[in-house]
C-alpha cells in the first residue's frame, strides 16, 4: 500500500513537472524580436493606427517602425501569432519576415517625447484642415475641400493615439467608432457635393488658390514627416523617398496638378476628378479607423 502510494506520488510529481514545462513553453518568458513587412504602411498616421491596434496586447514590450522600408519590429513575450492576426485585421498587407531571441534588449520609455510629437503633428494637420476647408469653399474647389478632409483624417488618428493613452479598451473602441463614422459621414457629404457640381453649372475654381494652398499643405505634410522621422532616426536629415512616396504628399501634388489643368482647360472637371479620388482615399481611411473599434 505504501509502495503504491509512493509510485502514485512520484507519477503525480512527474505529471506536474510536465505541465509546468508546457506552461512555460506556452507563456514563453523569453523576450523575442519579430519583424513584419507591412506593404501598405506608408505614413505616420498608419503607424499610429498600428500602435493602437496592438496597444491592448500585454505581451508586447515595444515597437520599432521603419516606414520607408515598410517594416515593423516587435519586441514581445509569448508567440507572435496573436500579433500577426491583429496586424492582418487592418488589411495593410502584412507578412512575417523573421523571429529571433532578444534576451539582451532593454526597453526605453519615450512616452513623454512621443506625446509631445503627437501634439505637434496633430496641431499642424488640424491647422491645414481648417485652412484648406475654408479656402476650398472660397475658391470653389472640391479638390481643396477633399484634401482638407484627408488632413482631418490624419488629425483623427493622431488625436485617437493621444486620447487612447491610459484609457480602457472599451473607451478606445468607442472613440475610434465615433471618429470613423464621423469621417465616413463627411466623405459621403463630399461625394454628394461632387455629384451636384458635376451635374450643375458651377463656376470654374480659382486655380491660383488651389495651387498656393496645396503647396502650403505639402510643406505642412513634409514638416510632419520630417519631425516623425527625426524622432526615431539618429540622422537629422529627411529621406526624400519617404516624403515623395507618402500618400498625403501624393494627394497634395494631385491637387496642384489639378489646379494647373483647371488653368489650361478653363474647366471645373480636373478639380472635381481629383476631389473624387481624394474622397475615395478618405473613405478608405474611415473604414481603417472603424477596424480599430472591433
Amino acid at each position: 500500500m505504501r509502495g503504491a502510494f509512493g509510485v502514485s506520488f512520484f507519477m503525480a510529481n512527474k505529471i506536474l513537472a510536465i505541465f509546468e514545462r508546457i506552461s512555460r513553453h506556452k507563456r514563453n518568458d523569453t523576450m523575442q524580436k519579430t519583424t513584419f513587412k507591412i506593404a501598405k504602411m506608408d505614413c505616420a498616421a498608419e503607424e499610429q493606427m498600428i500602435r493602437m491596434k496592438l496597444g491592448d496586447l500585454s505581451s508586447i514590450s515595444s515597437l520599432e517602425f521603419d516606414i520607408p522600408n515598410r517594416l515593423l519590429t516587435v519586441y514581445h513575450f509569448e508567440h507572435y501569432h496573436q500579433i500577426f492576426e491583429s496586424l492582418d485585421s487592418l488589411n495593410f498587407d502584412t507578412s512575417f519576415i523573421d523571429n529571433v531571441s532578444a534576451d539582451n534588449y532593454v526597453t526605453i520609455n519615450n512616452s513623454k517625447r512621443e506625446r509631445k510629437l503627437l501634439w505637434q503633428v496633430l496641431i499642424i494637420n488640424f491647422f491645414f484642415f481648417v485652412l484648406e476647408l475654408t479656402t476650398g469653399f472660397i475658391a470653389n474647389s472640391m479638390g481643396l475641400v477633399a484634401d482638407s478632409l484627408d488632413m482631418f483624417a490624419d488629425s483623427i488618428v493622431y488625436g485617437l493615439a493621444l486620447f487612447a493613452v491610459g484609457g480602457t479598451i472599451i473607451r478606445k473602441k468607442n472613440i475610434a467608432k465615433a471618429a470613423g463614422y464621423l469621417q465616413l459621414l463627411l466623405t459621403i457629404l463630399g461625394f454628394v457635393e461632387v455629384i451636384r457640381r458635376f451635374i450643375g453649372t458651377e463656376t470654374t475654381p480659382a486655380f491660383q488658390t488651389m495651387i498656393l494652398i496645396s503647396i502650403l499643405a505639402l510643406i505642412g505634410n513634409a514638416l510632419c514627416l520630417y519631425l516623425l522621422q527625426k524622432s526615431k532616426s539618429k540622422e537629422a536629415h529627411m529621406q526624400a523617398s519617404m516624403i515623395f512616396t507618402s500618400n498625403d504628399v501624393i494627394v497634395n501634388l494631385g491637387v496642384i496638378i489639378a489646379g494647373g489643368l483647371v488653368y489650361l482647360t478653363d474647366s471645373k472637371y480636373p478639380d472635381l476628378i481629383i476631389g473624387t479620388i481624394v474622397f475615395i482615399i478618405v473613405g478608405q481611411g474611415a473604414f481603417k479607423i472603424l477596424k480599430l473599434s472591433k
